[in-house]
């Protein structure tokens, strides 16, 4: 009786009902996985129309980017360039992945906004578009990690099994942590600056263009740093170098709480998103 009073009066059913029309909306988005895609490419294609190089005008940029950073630190540094410019060329792509996911994902539902509100189409099929929108990119920037890898001859170290774990282990956590933000986007507004500003710090605690030093302090920061771990499990394969098993276990205990609680989270205001909007 006091449960069909509750649901009178909220119009929830209760946690478990919840919790499964939450797996539905994902089983539902995992099922129309094409519709993601579809939806990803047409916003690459749209952002571009009319362009003479597309979407490679952001690999252009990426590249001198590459260029101008690798020659100006490695002198800075006195390191190698040919040991440098492969670290860096491959930082700044997964790290420029990393950071779009996460800060395009505080508009994953405020954008969707008019679908939302007018179709029953899955929640979490608007979270895979904004991954995939970023593979998309991520497989124009292809070209300046192999040309990088191939140039300073790194290519015969390459390890591309371990390196595509190591994307696989990226992408589990880069989805979430989406989720994440695309909620707390769609309740308040004021979060896409938050976590831009987090974004912009985090950057320059994470050696995306710089090497980390011997000091104790240093691998200290580095092992409380996540975005340090998910740019390890990706960059060390393709160097040759080996991921430390920590690293592993970091980035496997972080997917499995982070999605835990973010579902949990997702499964709980699922149905006031669209109201938030």
């Amino acid at each position: 009786m006091q449960s069909v009073q509750h649901m009178v009066r909220t119009g929830r059913r209760g946690p478990m009902h919840e919790f499964s029309m939450a797996f539905a909306d994902l089983r539902a988005s995992v099922e129309r996985i094409g519709l993601a895609w579809s939806l990803a490419w047409h916003d690459v294609v749209s952002r571009y129309r009319g362009s003479i190089l597309g979407p490679f005008w952001i690999t252009l940029s990426m590249g001198l980017m590459v260029a101008g950073i690798g020659f100006l630190y490695a002198n800075l540094f006195k390191v190698p360039v040919n040991e440098f410019i492969p670290y860096v060329a491959l930082g700044i792509v997964f790290w420029g992945m990393i950071a779009n996911v996460i800060l395009e994902g505080c508009q994953t539902f405020v954008q969707a906004s008019g679908i939302l509100s007018q179709t029953s189409l899955p929640m979490m099929t608007f979270v895979w578009r904004t991954v995939m929108r970023n593979v998309i990119n991520l497989l124009h920037h292809v070209v300046i990690i192999v040309g990088v890898l191939v140039f300073y001859d790194h290519w015969r170290q390459t390890n591309v099994p371990v390196g595509v774990v190591g994307v696989i282990l990226l992408l589990l956590n880069i989805s979430w942590m989406s989720l994440a933000v695309g909620m707390a986007s769609a309740r308040f507004r004021d979060i896409p600056q938050i976590v831009g500003s987090v974004i912009q710090f985090s950057m320059f605690m994470t050696p995306v263009f710089w090497l980390p030093g011997g000091r104790l302090v240093d691998h200290a920061v580095l092992l409380l740093n996540p975005f340090y771990h998910l740019l390890e499990v990706v960059r060390a394969p393709l160097l040759g170098q080996s991921v430390d098993t920590l690293t592993y276990v970091v980035l496997s205990v972080l997917a499995l709480v982070g999605w835990i609680a973010t579902f949990s989270t997702f499964a709980v205001i699922r149905r006031r998103i669209v109201h938030y909007l």
